[in-house]
């Protein structure tokens, strides 16, 4: 959605058999010392390449974190952070092959120490200059995260970084979902080359944007049955517009109070009769309030197609993300004075969810005042940092 993840609010698996066997007290024979192997895909999720960014200390990311004020709140940086580029393979807004980029960021700890993967799912930026891999500063959200103790990946989607110039499939959830799932793949072969040990636990999070795409991953992961579900630890979502059809609905609703003319001629639900000079106009003023006109990143448009055209079917079948019950715990977290994604977007995906029998799915309100989309980034990361503190190992 809008930039809300301007600075740092711009808006993760194989342990060393050696190193298991020492810490459970086990001594190995020479024949047992190497880790077992990882099996690479050839497809999807094959590690393209990996190229050393660099090495942050841990007193330049705290003062980067007291510069931003109460951007971060709360958060005291520990370890130095080592960051990287990587690439892989995934799949493009037409299910075709393409290399992505993302960046892995990992503390840096003593020898053997093991880390939790956080896999962090940025928002809407139209800058390429602002994608994680790009932007391997002090600020970055993914390099702050892994100072805590993370082994941070963070995708910067197809669009952006090595794909710069493809279309960005916006609020399309499988090349969205993909972009994450075939990350993970791709990082653990990274991992295991490099002898980056993690502890076996995984994280997904992400704001706006960000949170759609990692609720459309947690949902990709479980219906794939994916070997990275048995890591998946808990999934804090913030402020998405998982309903995509509601989020346009109020898309729609702004441009009738805006332009006021256009909005006479507009009938919701009834799009699809508007007459071509009106239906280009609505259109320009719908993308409008979704990309500004300086950005240098390709959006797919997909999603206001289908919203002209009336077609709440493919709206369903190729955007929303909301209709299915997870079984990874899940933390929403939204504001009720949202105007850009509204809060009923995270109700109606609660209440669908348990409808569908899920167990542990909550939403907690966004404390701030007004609770605006922007206002709701500080209290979110605090929010998320709180859930993942109480349930992650070997910070």
């Amino acid at each position: 959605m809008p930039r809300c993840h301007v600075g740092l609010l711009r808006t993760f698996l194989l342990i060393p058999l050696l190193w298991l066997l020492t810490a459970c007290g086990v001594r190995s024979s020479s024949e047992s010392t190497a880790p077992p192997p990882v099996s690479e895909p050839s497809g999807v999720g094959r590690l393209e390449g990996a190229t050393r960014l660099n090495s942050i200390p841990a007193a330049d990311i705290a003062s980067a974190v007291q510069a931003a004020g109460g951007s971060i709140p709360g958060v005291t940086p520990r370890y130095e952070v080592a960051n990287y580029r990587v690439t892989y393979l995934t799949l493009d807004a037409q299910g075709k092959e393409i290399v992505a980029s993302a960046l892995v960021s990992v503390p840096v700890k003593a020898a053997g120490a093991t880390s939790p993967v956080l896999s962090y799912q940025h928002g809407t930026m139209f800058k390429d200059a602002e994608a994680p891999s790009s932007n391997a500063v002090a600020a970055e959200p993914a390099v702050v995260f892994a100072s805590l103790g993370f082994i941070v990946i963070a995708p910067d989607y197809v669009g952006y970084g090595a794909s710069k110039g493809a279309r960005h499939p916006y609020l399309l959830s499988a090349p969205s979902a993909s972009a994450v799932v075939d990350l993970l793949t791709a990082a653990k072969t990274w991992r295991a080359r490099n002898n980056v040990a993690d502890n076996g636990q995984l994280f997904l999070i992400g704001y706006s944007e960000g949170g759609y795409v990692t609720v459309a991953a947690h949902r990709a992961l479980q219906a794939a049955n994916s070997p990275h579900l048995a890591n998946l630890v808990a999934v804090v979502p913030g402020a998405g517009p998982y309903h995509v059809g509601v989020t346009l609905d109020a898309l729609l609703s702004r441009v009738q109070d805006e332009v006021p003319v256009l909005g006479a001629l507009i009938t919701p639900k009834l799009l699809r009769f508007l007459g071509g000079a009106v239906r280009n106009q609505l259109r320009d003023e719908l993308l409008k309030r979704l990309i500004p006109a300086d950005a240098d990143v390709v959006f797919d448009t997909t999603i206001i197609d289908n919203f002209l055209a009336d077609d709440d079917a493919a709206i369903e079948r190729h955007s929303n993300a909301h209709d299915w019950a997870p079984i990874a715990p899940v933390r929403f977290f939204h504001g009720r004075d949202d105007q850009t994604v509204p809060y009923v977007v995270a109700t109606q995906t609660l209440q669908t969810m348990l409808a569908r029998g899920a167990r542990d799915v909550a939403l907690t309100d966004c404390p701030a005042a007004p609770s605006s989309h922007l206002g709701c980034v500080p209290p979110y990361l605090t929010f998320m940092l709180g859930e993942l503190a109480a349930r992650a190992r070997n910070l």
